[in-house]
């Protein structure tokens, strides 16, 4: 018995270790592990899967915390970017006081494919670092990372049955 558990142990940890060698932002996380996941979709089309990680597994607002963005077909940079503008004023971001922000997403934010991914890891009081497959692309300072993770996270989110899946709560 204590062969078959150290057995499953063992292999908990390779593969632990295996995703965090795959993705290394999970790194920037303690004890990261996956909350929730949920696929965002207009007009029938799922555009990505989104998967939030906290430690231990659980969020909590002003914690540390990392979301991928895997995407199902090409999509630019300026889509994104102008869509995550848009998404943070619907929710009262000071987008027309802050006009650099645009800069600093286009700086972060690549074109993605189909398996693509985009990942942002805040640490409170630090901002963001950005991934684009697993490659940093940049950072956010502080004000402008809590307004983007609130794209998704924010109670009044556009699509409140992906953050109540990235939540990992049922829906």
């Amino acid at each position: 018995m204590r062969a078959i558990i150290a057995s499953a142990l063992l292999a908990l940890c390779v593969y632990a270790s295996a995703g965090a060698a795959t993705q290394p932002w999970l790194g920037q996380i303690p004890q990261a592990q996956q909350v929730g996941e949920g696929v965002f979709k207009r007009l029938g089309w799922s555009i990505y899967t989104a998967r939030l990680w906290a430690p231990d597994g659980v969020y909590s607002p002003g914690k540390p915390f990392a979301l991928s963005l895997t995407y199902e077909f090409d999509i630019a940079q300026s889509r994104i970017v102008q869509a995550s503008i848009d998404e943070m004023e619907r929710l009262g971001a000071p987008v027309a006081d802050r006009p650099h922000w645009r800069d600093a997403l286009l700086a972060v934010i690549r074109d993605v494919g189909k398996s693509q991914s985009l990942a942002g890891v805040y640490m409170p009081g630090q901002g963001a670092l950005f991934y684009y497959n697993d490659v940093q692309t940049g950072r956010l300072d502080e004000e402008l990372a809590q307004h983007f993770f609130g794209i998704w996270l924010d109670p009044r989110t556009s699509d409140p049955a992906l953050r109540t899946a990235l939540l990992g709560a049922p829906p």
